[in-house]
């Protein structure tokens, strides 16, 4: 369950914190320091090291002005390029805050999460940004846990979360329940679902059932199909064998959602919508899938994204990955905590679940007593191009 947020106290907060972002966003990139490589931690010595006059602590020398926080992502091997994007926004963050109170040191956990989690426990870092995946998020948990330091993690999977461990990855029941809620209000009712065999299709089978009953709809049936050449297309075949639906969740992403809508079209619910998850988000050719016009999905918004995409380019001269907003929003929360964090001292982590939440670049979001960061999500529809906001983020949760 989680905290309950006052409404007027929520809007007051978000409101504030979403102009002070959008104003850091904009602000010009000229006067700041200049491109290069985010701060990763230094090789481990091989051989003894002379004594130096300032202590020294797994090769970073001992800071007392600033608060060491350790980033854990991988920098290196076939995920290297998403860690690499949000190390960069991670430095963003701290850029466009110039708060002088933190200072984030990269681990790259290709090599071993475990081992990155020792290490930068052992260099004094006092919170642990990421892990990005699970099953480096089990790992490191346990490690951190031990050592009193909180994690941050920007993994989906809801079963890692807990125990000190946080999760800021955009969970597919948030999601659904939002999309489907939306549909219901539509006028909607009568609802099919197709998922991928595996634990994402069984977690979203799981919350699709619960969101249509919650909303007050009729599950008429759920299909399941392997990800390869044509199954989706004979999941599609069983399921116009049942009964005829008003809409249909097809909880993938949105290139397999566009080969199952033309067999649907030929089906005695050809008018059904189609309805999507956030995994659609973070695809960039959604408007030429002329497949999906007027499908709808929920997801964060874009439109401070847009900026800081914008901000990034320009720096580092590439397009950042979607998901780098999570490292740049897990900055904004440290840097708004910091404030009153002593230095020194281990991180306040009921800071993380008590107060008014907090404000990123997609929009507002709260940690529950269950470790998953609660998220204010938008309804979008596909059109040629790209998608637009049918139904907005509601201003509190409470909404």
């Amino acid at each position: 369950m989680a905290d309950t947020i006052a409404p007027r106290q929520w809007r007051h907060h978000f409101a504030r914190a979403t102009a002070v972002l959008a104003a850091a966003l904009l602000a010009g990139c000229s006067t700041l320091v200049p491109k290069g490589p985010v701060e990763q931690a230094p090789p481990v010595p091989t051989r003894p090291q002379p004594t130096r006059p300032d202590p020294v602590t797994g090769g970073i020398p001992t800071d007392t002005q600033r608060h060491r926080v350790a980033l854990l992502v991988p920098m290196t091997g076939p995920n290297g390029g998403v860690g690499r994007s949000i190390a960069n926004a991670t430095q963003l963050a701290l850029l466009d805050t110039r708060s002088e109170r933190v200072r984030i040191t990269t681990y790259d956990t290709a090599t071993g999460a475990a081992a990155a989690a020792q290490r930068a426990i052992a260099e004094g870092n006092r919170l642990i940004l990421g892990p990005l995946l699970a099953e480096d998020v089990r790992a490191v948990a346990p490690i951190a846990r031990g050592a009193k330091v909180p994690v941050i993690s920007y993994s989906n999977d809801v079963s890692v979360a807990g125990n000190g461990a946080y999760l800021l990855g955009y969970t597919p029941a948030q999601s659904i329940e939002r999309v489907v809620g939306f549909a219901r209000t539509s006028g909607i009712s009568r609802f099919a679902g197709l998922v991928p065999a595996g634990v994402y299709g069984q977690r979203a089978s799981t919350s699709f059932l619960r969101a249509v009953e919650q909303a007050g709809g009729q599950v008429v049936s759920i299909q399941t199909y392997d990800r390869g050449s044509g199954q989706v297309a004979a999941a599609v075949t069983r399921l116009s064998r049942t009964s005829p639906y008003e809409a249909v969740l097809i909880a993938d992403q949105a290139g397999t959602a566009a080969l199952a809508v033309p067999a649907i079209r030929k089906s005695s619910s050809r008018s059904a919508k189609v309805l999507g998850t956030e995994l659609w988000n973070t695809e960039t050719g959604l408007g030429s899938m002329p497949a999906l016009n007027g499908a709808w999905y929920a997801s964060v918004s874009n439109a401070l994204y847009r900026q800081f995409a914008t901000k990034y380019r320009a720096r580092f001269s590439a397009a950042p990955y979607r998901l780098s907003s999570l490292g740049y929003d897990s900055v904004l929360l440290t840097v708004r905590i910091a404030r009153d964090w002593p230095i020194g001292r281990d991180f306040p982590e009921s800071r993380l679940r008590g107060g008014d939440g907090f404000a990123g670049l997609d929009g507002a979001f709260r940690f529950g007593r269950d470790g998953i960061a609660e998220r204010a999500l938008e309804v979008q529809e596909v059109r040629t191009g790209g998608a637009v906001t049918v139904s907005p983020a509601p201003k509190t949760f409470g909404e």
